[in-house]
């Protein structure tokens, strides 16, 4: 998926990506914990099963078609006034297959049908994975006080990951991230993320200040903005 189609979606411009920032900044300022958000189009490009689904398809199709040869064969001769060469049948099968697996794998690039091709535990470890290569290729596991979090949204998926540091697990219970992502993930399906972005940073930082409230030293160890990920960055 391209970036301005997900921006479109997600009704993001630069005013919004502004807005997170200053709100991720100003939670900050109350608490030694750091908060790192990243946007994905996709976690993966989950090729293997759009293939399989085009393949699938395109063989229920020759099933389908093959009783209907002397139909094809009749259609043959109201175009043409010669016996049909004894390769058009098998030729009109091949091509009748390559044109469903073509049409499927391309139709198979829309998110709506994608989530319908691709199993759920697929994609759901597809997201935790990508979260985490993310949690550790971002730096957010190496904060002074081991107190980041990063807040990962995977787009196709319509799944939210929010993963503690080892410093805050020990105060915070995963159940009350997990609520915040839920919510999260039910507020972007409304396509308005700037809302639901601020909403959860906010519930973030009121968990992270009284866990770990602001002290003289608290240097800013993340990025505070919304980075979206690009498709070399997925793998």
């Amino acid at each position: 998926m391209k970036k301005k189609t997900l921006y479109k979606k997600l009704h993001l411009n630069d005013q919004v990506f502004e807005n997170i920032k200053k709100t991720v900044a100003d939670v900050e300022s109350k608490t030694t914990g750091e908060i790192a958000l990243a946007l994905a189009p996709e976690s993966a490009h989950y090729s293997f099963w759009e293939l399989l689904a085009a393949n699938i398809f395109a063989a229920f199709l020759l099933l389908v078609l093959l009783p209907f040869s002397e139909s094809i064969r009749g259609l043959y001769h109201l175009i043409y006034w010669q016996n049909e060469p004894s390769w058009i049948i098998p030729m009109f099968y091949v091509i009748s297959g390559f044109i469903a697996v073509v049409l499927v794998f391309y139709l198979a690039n829309i998110p709506a049908i994608d989530r319908l091709i691709i199993p759920s535990a697929v994609r759901r470890s597809c997201v935790t994975h990508r979260a985490f290569r993310y949690f550790t290729e971002s730096g957010v596991y190496d904060t002074t006080e081991h107190s980041g979090i990063l807040i990962f949204v995977s787009f196709m998926e319509k799944q939210v990951r929010i993963i503690a540091d080892r410093g805050i697990s020990q105060k915070i219970s995963q159940d009350l991230w997990n609520l915040i992502a839920d919510e999260l993930a039910e507020n972007l399906k409304k396509g308005d993320a700037e809302t639901a972005f601020t909403n959860a940073i906010k519930k973030c930082g009121q968990l992270l200040a009284e866990n770990f409230p602001n002290h003289e030293e608290n240097p800013n160890e993340l990025a505070d903005g919304l980075v979206v990920l690009e498709d070399t960055e997925w793998y």
